[in-house]
């Protein structure tokens, strides 16, 4: 009974004639992937003895810079990797410096959240009128998928996309029901997470102020 001769993933017949060439190729490219490896091993190397880890820290978070080279490990969760600014997990809603609450209730949030989380009971006031804030505000982070339509559609500057992400729970029938106490923060939080996109709606904010302000002074 005659043998079946090897055949490469190619499909080709390995014979003695052709064994040194495939041979051949396997090792350049082993070499060619090993050498990928040494050179961010030297690189790391050589950052290593003249002191520079490769990394920088701002504010606790260990970053690198697109010009640094070679390899850092970060010692989680003592050290973290910092989070970029576009980053977007869970929605928080603003409280401004006076200590109102930005949210007037208005639930477009909850009309265009894809997963239906969000849910808003509306202030009344001792005269039966509804009240422009939330008397509860509720979201389901289990069921929240942080596409941050909630924080795009909204008219007030509301509702923001939080960077903490470290919300692990051993129970997920109330936990992972925020409520508005858990959801409020400063506008001075959000500033500091959010610094460009929080200086362009200031910027346009104020401007809208002035042209108000010009609009009236040229009607009285």
């Amino acid at each position: 009974m005659s043998q079946t001769p090897p055949h490469d993933r190619n499909g080709r017949v390995v014979t003695d004639d052709n064994l040194g060439p495939l041979l051949t190729g396997m090792a350049r490219g082993l070499a060619m992937g090993l050498a990928i490896t040494l050179r961010h091993f030297r690189r790391t190397l050589a950052d290593y003895w003249r002191g520079i880890p490769g990394s920088r820290k701002s504010e606790g978070a260990v970053t690198q810079s697109p010009t640094d080279d070679g390899l850092f490990t970060v010692s989680y969760p003592e050290a973290r990797l910092a989070v970029p600014e576009n980053f977007r997990y869970l929605p928080v809603l603003l409280r401004d410096d006076d200590g109102s609450i930005r949210c007037t209730s208005c639930g477009i949030c909850a009309k265009v959240c894809p997963p239906q989380c969000i849910w808003i009971v509306r202030t009344t006031g001792s005269d039966g009128k509804p009240v422009p804030e939330p008397a509860a505000f509720t979201i389901d982070v289990s069921i929240c998928m942080s596409c941050g339509y909630c924080a795009e559609y909204c008219p007030f500057d509301a509702i923001k996309m939080d960077h903490r992400f470290e919300l692990a729970t051993t129970e997920r029938w109330t936990t992972l029901l925020h409520q508005k106490d858990q959801l409020l923060v400063p506008t001075s939080y959000y500033a500091r997470i959010h610094p460009t996109d929080y200086a362009a709606e200031e910027a346009e904010r104020r401007a809208k102020e002035e042209r108000d302000r010009q609009k009236a002074a040229a009607t009285a």
